[in-house]
């Protein structure tokens, strides 16, 4: 398995001087824990890239393989092959201290880690890197960042794609290219922290409620399917066995209140519960428990949720509309940011990415909308795709500007913004498949008809100090989560059923994915906010830019790059919506003073109790 000797030089920064372990998986499906690893390939490299040690296997399941079509592994070709409990000596040792590295890393991590559960065992892997990832924040001129076509950029010959062994071998020259381009433009790598974990589980599935809220519970009426029940204080049968009845009955077990909870059990109302005291506000009719007990005895029939159908339009329209007149969703806020800049018809730097460097948050912030308003895409980070460069006061003095005048960069002042140099023809950058569209704040896009899940990522500043999470909530015709699993987030990153879930592919990079045509038709909405932990505010962070992708590795249909204002701890950064039978996403960058758990409640949720 020896890389091409036509491969860039490996680099040489000292912070790029790692123990490598290159890793693919093919699997019988997409749910780790579910499904299983069916074929595995590592190839590990030392710090210079001298491969230094191999594995590939394929591996009895012990289940369905899944779908043969894309990875060609029948039952009839795994029959005999050893079991992961069989290589998992091995497999151990070849990780052991070594960062990991895979193309959509999250995924093959995640696969790994459950199949050393399943031997009671956990994954020896602290650090883990993703070339998807790294690329996204090199911005290679490719038309997506799939690794055929990465590979075909970094000249690595693909011979056989979704065969664990050459896609493994085909990552080792992508990693090598993918790390020589990252160190001309002096960027950090996106190695992301997962310590040695020992309390991964098995999957176990979690049934979400399949029926719809029928209301509050009436006194001396009986309970519905659907309802949403809250308990609180203590109960004389285990609080495990009560929710077990409640969800067989199907009832819809809740782990807060909120308005549209139906019903709260209490052996104890005169208890000071954050529950009661919400409860109270929200006039959610209360029960002890052995009246709720006599009440799951007889449990009325309700009606079941929908699932989301295909959309019946065959075209959907792909460019940029203006901000649709449905309003965004207002939670009471203390204050809001600037009006969404809007675009002119004239657009002098369009297919031009503009990076800011210095000035004030606010200053920064106009520069960038300013740039947009011109057609611009704006960057966040320095990257193979930034044209120009424009540095405001105090910009001269960024650790970038070297690296910057060594691309040979357009730089300008902020006056450039004013009458920007039109770029002859021949030398403006070229445009590439599937550019994305850029949207201003308040931006509208509807997304075109497509079977692949939708991803919005969100990518902030490489040097930001302070911890920023990425969260969704899928709220309903109220703009309330119908249940505690409709909240995506860091403790509990991907919702029951798969359609929802959380990703993190680096410290500045956290993206939410929605399978919109298996979602129930109750959600009619994904809210996709962040929030930043501790007393930094969005003006530490700076920008946030966002992008919606269809497809892993896809390139992006839409990017816009979001400003808070000063002291906002949370942001709204885009919603995924229904609108006239199909979907539409709106770039919102809403700012609020509050924390994470005033945003959660907002919308149905308690994350303090």
């Amino acid at each position: 398995m020896a890389l091409l000797s036509s491969s860039p030089k490996w680099p040489t920064a000292p912070d790029y001087s790692h123990d490598w372990a290159l890793v693919d998986v093919e699997t019988s499906g997409l749910r780790p824990g579910r499904d299983r690893v069916l074929s595995l390939a590592i190839l590990t490299l030392d710090a210079r890239g001298d491969r230094t040690g191999q594995f590939s296997t394929l591996l009895d399941p012990g289940c369905d393989p899944g779908p043969v079509h894309i990875h060609g592994l029948t039952p009839a070709r795994l029959a005999g092959s050893p079991t992961f409990e069989e290589v998992a000596p091995q497999v151990a040792a070849l990780l052991t201290g070594r960062v990991l590295v895979a193309h959509n890393a999250q995924f093959d991590y995640d696969f790994l880690a459950h199949e050393f559960a399943h031997v009671r065992s956990w994954l020896p892997v602290s650090r883990r890197m993703c070339t998807l990832a790294l690329n996204r924040l090199v911005g290679p001129a490719t038309s997506d960042l799939k690794l055929g076509t990465l590979a075909a950029h970094y000249g690595v010959l693909q011979r056989r794609a979704h065969d664990a062994e050459d896609d493994v071998r085909v990552l080792s020259g992508v990693l090598r290219g993918s790390l020589g381009a990252a160190e001309e433009l002096g960027l950090s790598l996106p190695l992301l922290d997962c310590p040695p974990r020992q309390d991964y589980k098995p999957y176990v599935p979690k049934t979400p409620c399949a029926y719809r809220n029928p209301g509050r519970f009436t006194p001396g009426g009986a309970l519905v399917q659907g309802m949403k029940v809250a308990v609180t204080g203590d109960t004389r049968i285990s609080r495990e066995e009560l929710v077990a009845r409640s969800v067989a009955a199907g009832l819809n077990m809740m782990t807060s209140v909120s308005g549209q909870t139906s019903i709260l059990v209490t052996n104890d109302a005169g208890e000071a519960t954050a529950k009661l005291r919400r409860a109270a506000q929200e006039g959610v009719p209360l029960v002890d428990e052995p009246t709720y007990l006599r009440l799951l005895e007889s449990v009325s029939p309700g009606q079941a949720k929908g699932t989301a159908k295909p959309r019946s339009t065959p075209d959907m329209p792909g460019a940029r509309t203006s901000p649709s007149p449905d309003p965004v969703r207002q939670v009471p806020v203390q204050r809001t940011v600037a009006p969404a800049v809007s675009t002119g018809v004239n657009q002098p730097l369009a297919e031009r990415r503009v990076l800011i460097l210095g000035g004030t948050h606010e200053a920064a912030a106009a520069a960038r909308a300013r740039a947009v308003a011109l057609g611009a895409s704006a960057a966040v980070n320095l990257s193979a795709s930034v044209s120009d460069v424009v540095v405001l006061p105090g910009g001269a003095t960024d650790r970038r500007m070297t690296r910057i005048a060594a691309l040979g960069l357009r730089v300008h002042d902020a006056d450039w913004l004013d009458a920007p140099t039109p770029v002859p023809r021949k030398s403006a950058p070229a445009t590439r498949p599937g550019t994305a569209e850029v949207l201003v704040r308040g931006g509208v896009l509807d997304l075109p008809e497509a079977a692949a899940p939708w991803t919005v990522a969100a990518t902030w500043r490489q040097q930001t100090g302070c911890d920023v999470d990425v969260v969704a909530f899928a709220v309903d015709a109220q703009e309330q989560v119908p249940g505690d699993e409709d909240f995506v987030f860091y403790g509990a990153p991907e919702h029951p059923d798969g359609t929802v879930r959380l990703t993190t592919d680096g410290p500045t990079e956290q993206a939410v994915t929605a399978d919109l045509e298996r979602l129930p038709l109750e959600i009619h909405r994904i809210v996709v906010a962040a929030a930043i932990d501790g007393a930094a505010t969005f003006s530490d962070v700076g920008a946030v830019e966002i992008t919606a992708t269809c497809g892993i590795g896809a390139a992006p249909t839409v990017r816009a790059t979001l400003d808070a204002a000063t002291t906002e701890r949370t942001m709204i950064l885009a919603e995924i919506y229904r609108r006239a039978g199909s979907w539409r996403l709106r770039a919102v960058g809403q700012g609020y003073d509050h924390g994470l758990a005033d945003l959660a409640r907002g919308y149905g949720v308690d994350v303090t109790d």
